[in-house]
Order: structure tokens, then sequence, then C-alpha cells
């Protein structure tokens, strides 16, 4: 095995991963097959730290589309996270791996209130930290919490886990001819909306000089490929 490219990672796992092909809630093979491979990539010495998403449960965005007030919505859908974040935790600790959970909304029976510097001990001292209820803000996705909280740990990249494979031209759900693209800058994915994450997440990212891996999560060891630094789904930074 190879040595660890990157040092310290955010990893941002889709809600809609964690629910695997039910298409809703946690699916618990899912789960523990992803929290093995943070372990495994753990086992390197790699610092990891962690955003989940909430869409497996709530997407704010829907409940605001239904007539629902966009903050309270978006509140929801930051508890959807807080669940999610719990059984990672959970998954996790099962197979051994010092986890802790640190939520942006203040919930002291089940986790740390977010404290930057904090975070940064437990990852200095070999604990997973895994980031709930987003930034405590609405209006702002979970992509937006992983750039913010990159910035803030100094992260040497942002690993996207996602159902697909990769950044396409065209949605490779509904398009059997989509192409994967393999190299973006991160101008090229604000200017044609290719979904990568949101324009406030992907500006955040450009201006601290944060690159993005963005890969499938479904075959396992992708995590480990992408942290040795292997040619895997979609990168996204400045390219020369």
């Amino acid at each position: 095995m190879g040595q660890p490219k990157y040092k310290r990672v955010i990893l941002k796992i889709s809600g809609e991963a964690l629910a695997g092909n039910q298409g809703f809630g946690i699916d618990q093979e899912v789960i523990t097959s992803i929290a093995s491979q943070i372990k495994e990539v753990r086992e390197l010495g790699v610092d990891v730290a962690i955003v989940v998403g909430g869409g497996n449960i709530w997407r704010g965005v829907k409940g605001s589309a239904r007539g629902m007030e966009r903050a309270t919505a978006d509140y929801m859908g930051m508890l959807a996270t807080v669940i999610n974040s719990l059984a990672l935790q959970d998954a996790l600790e099962n197979q051994g791996v010092d986890t802790r959970v640190q939520t942006a909304i203040e919930m002291r029976q089940v986790a740390e209130p977010y404290i930057r510097r904090r975070a940064i001990r437990h990852l200095e001292k070999g604990r997973v930290v895994i980031f709930a209820a987003g930034t405590g803000n609405p209006y702002f996705s979970t992509d937006t919490t992983a750039a913010l909280r990159a910035a803030e740990i100094e992260a040497d990249v942002i690993l996207m886990a996602k159902r697909v494979d990769g950044v396409y031209d065209s949605d490779p759900e509904i398009n059997p001819e989509a192409k994967r693209l393999k190299d973006l800058d991160y101008l090229t994915v604000l200017n044609g909306g290719l979904g990568v994450m949101d324009s406030t997440a992907t500006s955040l990212c450009m201006d601290n000089h944060i690159p993005i891996i963005v890969f499938g999560i479904k075959e396992k060891g992708n995590i480990l490929k992408a942290i040795l630094g292997e040619p895997i789904g979609t990168y996204v930074g400045r390219l020369e």
C-alpha cells in the first residue's frame, strides 16, 4: 500500500448515499461499509473529518418548495444531518474508531458544540470528527459546510462521496450516453452549473485553494484510492 497523498481531509457524504438502494433512511450495510473504509484510511495516519448530508431523511429545499418557510425547512434538514452523524458515529465506534460529533446547533445531550480548536485537537489525537447540523444557519447547504470546515481546519482536500462515480456532462441516471469528466477547474463548474456542489461552496473552495474529488461511494475501497491519489472520479481544482 502506498503513502497517502493527503494528511488531513474532509469527507463529504451525501445523505442519499447512506440510503443505499432503498432511497430513504439509513441502509445499515452501506453505513457499515463506509465506516470500515474510514477506519482503513484512519489507520494510515490520515486526519479525517466528516460532513454528512441529510437528504435521505429531509431536504430543506424541497420542504420550502412545498410551501414551508425556508428557514424552518432548513433547520429540519440540519436535524436530519444530526441523525445521520450519530448513526455514522455508532458504526465507526462499533469498529473501534474513536469518534466525536460536533454540532453547529447546541444539543449537549447528544454531541459537543462545534469549537474549531477543539475539533483540530481531536484530529491531532487521532479521532474522527463528524460535523453535524450544517453551518447552524438556514440558506446554507452541507456542501457549504464542508467547504467552510475544510478552510477552518486547514484540510488538504474535500472528498465528495456520492451515489454516482464523478461529475458528468449530463445526468447519468437519466442519460446513458452521459460522459464522465476527469478534471475541471472551479470556474468551469461555476459557469457550467455542473452540480458538483452549490456555487457558494465552490466559490469558497476556489478562494481558499481547496481541491475537490468527486467519486462514487458504492464501490468499496474508493475512499482509500482517493486518499492515495489514485485517478478516481472527477478532480476539481486549479489546473496547470
